[in-house]
């Protein structure tokens, strides 16, 4: 396995090469910054239009940490966050339309616990798989928030002596209709249920080895080769680890990789939001294409909005490639944040 410290000073040494903002609009809603991502041999390309606040909520919604993000069949974008403390109303899952207009809000169940937030098509019909960090819970509803099941910690393992030990980050879909559930800010196990939420095993747990995680925060099957294998943002061994759809280990992903959250695939790319202030797309060799918006080290997390850098991320925690093909990217911030980057040219 390649030395991860040689590959952080590697990496920092081609992050502190990134273009700084040329442009920045501070008095309005939406901020512009123009900029220039790093590629892996340090030089600059992929010129991007970082559009800040690009989604808001309406008046009586206060963003908290805004961690989760998805898209359906209609373009419509959901938003999971927590929900400020002056939040006028409690709606934890924000809805807009293609363009960022707000239509609606729901999930006020969900308030200081709003954390991973994907979709799967079923049949006809399309849901929201929630994870929810404060009640500990895996939930399933429809588009519109009704539920439909949830699940608590899996009992049944034996790995766990109460549900105190047990927080759910993100799930992903395997291709049989089973899931997968990190135990991201638990006890940093994996575990497997079956499409209606019921526990069948326990497919990873603890360590820093080859098959062993701490912190799975992030996990997604990965259609992009011949054959589906699993990606799991293994985040606090500062990595990404590969596996077989059985769960055997194929390899690690180091370069270029600092604290990584979530991913999303479109065509060859991987897209991995990176809590240590920047979001990354590799190839389908697991190469650095480009990091964008490098903050690091931002030490910005609590500060006002106004302090915040234009062309800087903060700490990004999900992102997805929209259907017109930009990008959407959430931080883990207690004001919130939505970026949206527009690649130029």
């Amino acid at each position: 396995m390649p030395n991860p410290n040689l590959n952080r000073r590697r990496f920092l040494a081609q992050s502190a090469a990134i273009a700084a903002p040329l442009f920045f609009i501070p008095n309005r809603e939406r901020a512009f910054a123009s900029i220039l991502g790093v590629g892996p041999d340090g030089k600059t390309e992929h010129a991007h239009e970082m559009q800040h606040d690009w989604l808001t909520p309406p008046k009586e919604i206060a963003w908290g940490d805004t961690h989760g993000l998805t898209q359906d069949a209609e373009g419509r974008i959901y938003v999971a966050h927590t929900v400020g403390a002056k939040s006028e109303k409690a709606d934890a899952v924000v809805v807009f339309d293609p363009a960022g207009k707000f239509i609606r809000s729901f999930g006020a169940d969900f308030r200081g616990g709003a954390h991973g937030l994907d979709l799967r098509r079923e049949g006809t019909h399309e849901f929201l798989y929630h994870c929810d960090t404060r009640r500990r819970l895996v939930v399933k509803t429809t588009l519109e928030g009704e539920v439909v099941w949830s699940v608590g910690f899996p009992e049944e393992s034996t790995h766990y002596a109460d549900a105190s030990k047990y927080c759910p980050t993100n799930v992903a879909f395997l291709p049989d209709g089973d899931l997968l559930v990190g135990d991201g800010y638990g006890s940093s196990y994996v575990h497997r249920y079956s499409k209606d939420g019921e526990y069948r095993r326990t497919v990873m747990g603890p360590g820093s080895g080859k098959g062993e995680v701490s912190c799975p925060h992030g996990l997604w099957v990965d259609d992009r080769g011949k054959t589906p294998t699993l990606l799991v943002a293994d985040r606090s061994n500062a990595r990404i680890q590969r596996f077989d759809l059985e769960f055997n280990h194929l390899g690690f992903v180091t370069e270029g990789i600092r604290k990584p959250c979530h991913f999303k695939t479109r065509g060859s790319q991987l897209l991995v939001p990176d809590l240590d202030s920047v979001v990354t797309i590799l190839d389908a060799k697991d190469r650095v294409v480009v990091h964008l918006g490098d903050g690091h080290p931002s030490q910005l997390r609590g500060a006002p909005r106004e302090k915040f850098i234009a062309g800087k991320f903060i700490h990004p925690h999900d992102a997805i490639f929209l259907k017109d093909g930009s990008i959407l990217v959430a931080e883990w911030v207690p004001v919130g944040r939505i970026t949206r980057l527009v690649l130029k040219g």
